[in-house]
């Protein structure tokens, strides 16, 4: 085989350039210093490492590196049955669980054909909403603390505790409630009497909780001087990235699932979109503080209009488990929750797929699921918003200083959990 002089010199280029690389790296022109910023850093929020190339305090280049909270979810949902896989979805996002048991359980029920009742949609809507609540709290109060502003989260950790009650009340779990499932929830029993008097309660607080972080940080002249102008994310450049949510409400961009594809019921509820003007870490706060107050009146018209009914869906469709009396009290009962908790058995879904995205806290999660006819998910695969949130951090960390760093992540609020999934 012969070798042109051309292609000879496209080759002395190449190996050139390489000659010239090994020397930037080992004789560099400009001292830079490389810094290691996470895994095990407070302000990270998560398992995730950015490696920073500095020039003095300016951030030169970031490269993410993420990998370290490997769990491998979606190749486990391939192993369990459909009602199995909700115990990893709010493992996905432990500060909003049941937000991911409801995204997983709507496209399951797309697959089943089954459509709950309007009173178990608005249950799902109350606790997917005090769940968005519990996630901008944790979002703004740690963001507060990692630029210096404390005070903030002990009055937000302070609620979301609260909620963490009601959660207990309703479900029995505080955390990770894997409370949904095909057809309705977990258990049969009803909503306890003093359920919706208590969140009403909890809403009533929240909201002076929210308008005292208000005046303690919209005002702060320090904590403007941190957000103000900073890490601004162009509705163009969140086009591009994928970036949705209260990142992308922050750009000025008033898109919101519930509105725009409405699910469980979002078609009956009244709510504003807050949105931002410049589409820096300012905006991104004061849009989810505003979610929170968007939240407590979506709770309060859920509690006030939920019709009377069942939570389940029909018992007889061989999909959710029967009444306990049925179990208790028939041979047809017992055989039929044998034939769905039973690993080898189980409600088996005609061969398809289905995707429903939801406007989770942090933007659209929805899973896709296949069905080739078994007891659980053939292929089984997450669109989680932190994961495509993540990816424009090198662009907005590039020329700013390292103290803009945690103030730019933590406006993100990335979820360690939805990127090694």
């Amino acid at each position: 085989m012969t070798t042109t002089g051309k292609s000879m010199d496209s080759k002395n280029e190449i190996l050139n350039r390489e000659t010239d690389f090994q020397e930037f790296v080992y004789q560099p022109q400009e001292e830079r210093l490389f810094l290691n910023f996470g895994p095990s850093h407070p302000a990270t929020h998560g398992t995730l490492r950015l490696v920073l190339e500095l020039d003095g305090e300016r951030v030169v280049d970031c490269v993410p590196e993420i990998g370290y909270l490997h769990h491998g979810f979606e190749k486990l949902g391939e192993y369990r049955t459909y009602n199995q896989v909700v115990t990893i979805t709010d493992r996905m996002n432990y500060v909003s669980p049941f937000n991911n048991n409801l995204a997983y359980i709507l496209s399951v029920e797309k697959l089943f054909g089954i459509e709950v009742s309007k009173r178990a949609q608005y249950l799902r809507v109350i606790l997917a909403e005090l769940g968005r609540i519990m996630d901008h709290a944790v979002c703004i109060g740690t963001h507060a603390m990692d630029l210096g502003a404390f005070t903030a989260l002990l009055y937000l950790i302070r609620e979301r505790e609260n909620i963490y009650n009601l959660y207990e009340l309703l479900t029995g779990t505080r955390l990770t409630v894997s409370y949904a499932r095909v057809g309705g929830f977990a258990r049969d029993r009803g909503i306890p009497a003093d359920f919706m008097p208590r969140t009403l309660a909890v809403c009533d607080g929240l909201l002076k909780t929210v308008d005292e972080v208000d005046r303690l940080l919209s005002h702060n002249s320090i904590y403007l001087g941190r957000t103000r102008e900073v890490g601004i994310i162009t509705p163009a450049a969140a086009a591009d990235y994928g970036i949705t949510g209260p990142c992308l409400r922050g750009s000025g961009v008033p898109f919101d699932l519930r509105q725009a594809a409405p699910y469980s019921g979002y078609e009956d509820f009244d709510f504003d979109i807050p949105v931002g003007s410049t589409g820096d870490v300012w905006d991104r706060y004061m849009v989810r503080l505003e979610e929170m107050r968007q939240s407590v009146g979506i709770i309060r018209q859920a509690i006030a209009n939920i019709p009377e009914g069942e939570l389940y869906a029909d018992s007889d469709s061989k999909v959710i488990l029967p009444p306990k009396d049925d179990v208790y009290g028939s041979i047809e009962g017992l055989i039929h929750q044998f034939e769905i908790i039973m690993l080898n058995r189980g409600a088996r879904a005609p061969r398809g797929e289905a995707y429903i995205p939801t406007e989770a806290p942090n933007g659209e999660l929805g899973y896709h699921v296949i069905s080739n006819e078994g007891n659980g998910p053939y292929r089984f695969r997450v669109r989680p918003p932190s994961f495509y949130n993540f990816q424009i951090i090198p662009s907005l960390l590039r020329g700013r200083l390292l103290s803009d760093t945690v103030a730019i992540l933590s406006s993100l609020n990335i979820i360690a959990g939805e990127l090694d999934r």
